[in-house]
């Protein structure tokens, strides 16, 4: 069992599920949790996009959880699934690291949203790096 990953993939199933709270509840949550005032414009004006963006998000999000669930061998063993970890670490360590050098060019608000979501991003990226090495290691060809 890998606590890690299993950890990574509850991080993401809930930041699905908070993404699937910002379709449901709209330009409210939006705002809360800094999405901006364009996609908590759209979402009050009755617009597609914001759900349509959101969605690709928390399927992503799922995506992940799968990837990082099958590598704790908790469901089936899914394709790709080194590559997958890797990208998927990869993904969350360079958004985190680079929301934070662009922290600074961006508003007050904005630049709330990215401080914590950068952080979120780190946070995730050494679960599933974490992760990923005691998947490593434990798969080793010796």
């Amino acid at each position: 069992m890998n606590g890690f990953l299993i950890a990574a993939a509850v991080g993401n199933g809930l930041a699905a599920l908070l993404h699937v709270g910002c379709i449901i509840f709209g330009a409210s949550w939006y705002r809360f949790f800094g999405a901006g005032e364009q996609m908590a414009a759209w979402a009050e004006q009755g617009s597609m996009r914001p759900t349509i963006i959101t969605s690709f998000i928390v399927i992503v999000l799922c995506i992940f959880s799968m990837y990082a669930l099958s590598a704790a061998n908790v469901i089936r063993k899914l394709p790709l699934l080194k590559i997958g970890l890797v990208g998927i670490t990869s993904l969350f360590l360079i958004r985190g690291v680079g929301g934070l050098f662009l922290i600074s060019s961006v508003t007050e608000q904005g630049s709330s949203f990215g401080l914590w979501s950068s952080v979120i991003c780190l946070f995730y990226g050494m679960l599933h790096l974490m992760g990923l090495r005691q998947y490593n290691a434990r798969n080793a060809v010796h």
